[in-house]
């Protein structure tokens, strides 16, 4: 019995990407989705079927960096070649981003594209910080998607711990959606299905041995994503996950896994921590200087506010941690920006000079 021809809007297909993609007026090609990335080739699928897609070399000449490829989410513009390949065109553009600083170098990761939610995962153990919630909130405020809280591994703590986790993490995320779980009790399972809702994406992230992908396991009702033992040693899981995926659940919603970070690296995400720290960012208009750092400088009112116990110290702290890191990224991806200006200059001049032989 063959199955259900699937349709497009089942994969998250809205009228966002419809209206990019007849702008385009490509007769001959069609849309699909990026549900995996691998070395040099996508796994796309659409309404047809799924197939291994490879971009064109124009694409890949003409790309400047990383966010010129494709990425786990998107939609791209392909020509199918048989049942099994396509070529990638180009990608339509994108309705939310996730993406962070990659490792020690001043590059940005996308993590994922077009997610309409993601869920940050933390565990009850040693990894677990309000801090690094923070540094996860400020990316995806930065690239449009919803933030909820998802604390995993509830059945390791009492429920008197759990009461005074809960009432601290709303304390300190007033308004944020909070989903404490558990994969081995079962607890608050129903809770995380019945968020998810029908043509919609969702993405799980967390630091690696937190349950991201035991709890997409749960989601799914079988086992498909590895999973590895967290040591009772260390407190700390293994890189289970190693690749993003996109898996599509029986109530049509769509998930995506990620491998776990140990650090959270701030990209270009200035706009994203002011939405964060919203009552600091309006605090901040009423500094003395315009240019305040925020650190010494007299009339500071955000000083004012942590000298007053308006701020607590930590959050404080991790304001300022978060801003350093994002303006350093902003610079030095200004001074990356005028080297690919410069060399595209090149190019086109070299492009000139060679027709002129010619």
């Amino acid at each position: 019995m063959n199955k259900p021809k699937i349709k497009i809007e089942d994969l998250g297909y809205s009228e966002f990407f419809k209206t990019n993609y007849d702008k385009l007026k490509l007769s001959e090609s069609s849309v699909a989705r990026v549900i995996a990335e691998h070395k040099g080739a996508y796994r796309i699928k659409n309404e047809n079927g799924e197939y291994l897609g490879k971009v064109t070399g124009k694409k890949m000449f003409d790309a400047l960096c990383r966010e010129d490829y494709p990425a786990v989410g998107d939609w791209v513009v392909v020509t199918e070649l048989n049942e099994d390949q396509a070529v990638i065109l180009q990608t339509l553009p994108r309705k939310t981003i996730l993406k962070r600083k990659y490792n020690n170098k001043n590059e940005t990761q996308i993590i994922a594209t077009n997610v309409d939610v993601v869920f940050i995962v933390e565990s009850n153990g040693r990894d677990f910080s309000l801090n690094r919630f923070e540094r996860y909130f400020a990316i995806a405020k930065d690239g449009g998607v919803k933030p909820v809280i998802v604390l995993n591994k509830i059945d390791l703590i009492s429920e008197e711990e759990l009461k005074l986790k809960s009432k601290e993490i709303k304390e300190r995320f007033e308004g944020v959606d909070f989903i404490p779980v558990s994969t081995v009790s079962k607890e608050g399972l129903d809770d995380l299905k019945n968020y998810i809702e029908k043509g919609k994406t969702y993405c799980f992230l967390g630091s690696s041995g937190v349950g991201k992908s035991s709890l997409i396991n749960e989601l799914l009702k079988q086992d498909i994503i590895k999973t590895e033992t967290v040591s009772s040693y260390h407190d700390r899981g293994k890189h289970a996950t190693t690749s993003r995926q996109m898996y599509f659940l029986e109530n049509g919603g769509i998930v995506i896994d990620n491998p776990g970070t140990r650090e959270v690296g701030m990209a270009d995400v200035s706009e994203g921590i002011d939405d964060l720290f919203d009552k600091i960012t309006e605090w901040s208009k009423e500094c003395k200087y315009v240019d305040c750092a925020h650190i010494h400088e007299p009339g500071c009112r955000i000083l004012l506010a942590l000298k007053e116990g308006e701020l607590t110290e930590e959050q404080y702290s991790n304001y300022i941690n978060l801003k350093k890191e994002a303006d350093f990224f902003s610079l030095n991806k200004h001074e990356k920006r005028e080297k690919n200006r410069q060399f595209g200059k090149f190019i086109k001049n070299a492009k000139k000079d060679l027709e002129k032989l010619n």
